[in-house]
């Protein structure tokens, strides 16, 4: 886990990998989960019994919403800015579904920051690329770019 106190001292890590999360494993229950908030119901994510007879591998797979959605979290296990005033989703570049990810499936996030610049608005805008590993072997489920505002918190 990486430490930084600033979004300053994060900037600095520009060009740099900052790590690899844990492995997470995806369960039936959290495709189900997320097919029932998202309304995506379709059989490929949510019906292991028609799965088994009719897609190559025989299981359910992830949306890949899903999958993207993860990225937060597992951005969690690497790193960790202790003052900032917000931090804002910017956007989603080059994004990529790579590979299905089976029910079942574990898969981590290994992360880069590619850039970091300062904003006129004394913000910053970060550029992280992020690529969603599969176990076992060197699959990538998915990669992208997140892009991320980040204020400097307030003087108290």
């Amino acid at each position: 886990m990486l430490i930084f106190e600033g979004a300053l001292e994060l900037a600095a890590h520009a060009g740099r990998e900052l790590g690899v999360s844990e492995w997470l494993t995806v369960t039936q229950d959290l495709i189900t989960r997320f097919a029932q908030v998202t309304g995506d119901t379709t059989w490929i994510h949510t019906d292991p019994i028609r799965a088994a007879r009719e897609m190559p591998g025989g299981k359910t797979i992830a949306h890949g919403y899903l999958t993207l959605s993860m990225g937060p979290a597992l951005m969690g296990q690497i790193y960790q800015v202790r003052r900032f005033g917000r931090i804002l989703n910017y956007g989603i570049d080059n994004l990529r579904f790579l590979a299905p990810v089976p029910c079942g499936a574990r898969l981590r996030l290994r992360l880069g920051l590619k850039d970091a610049a300062r904003r006129p608005d004394g913000g910053f805008r970060f550029q992280f690329t992020n690529t969603i590993e599969l176990e076992p072997g060197e699959r990538v489920a998915a990669h992208y770019d997140m892009l991320v505002l980040m204020y400097e918190a307030a003087p108290q």
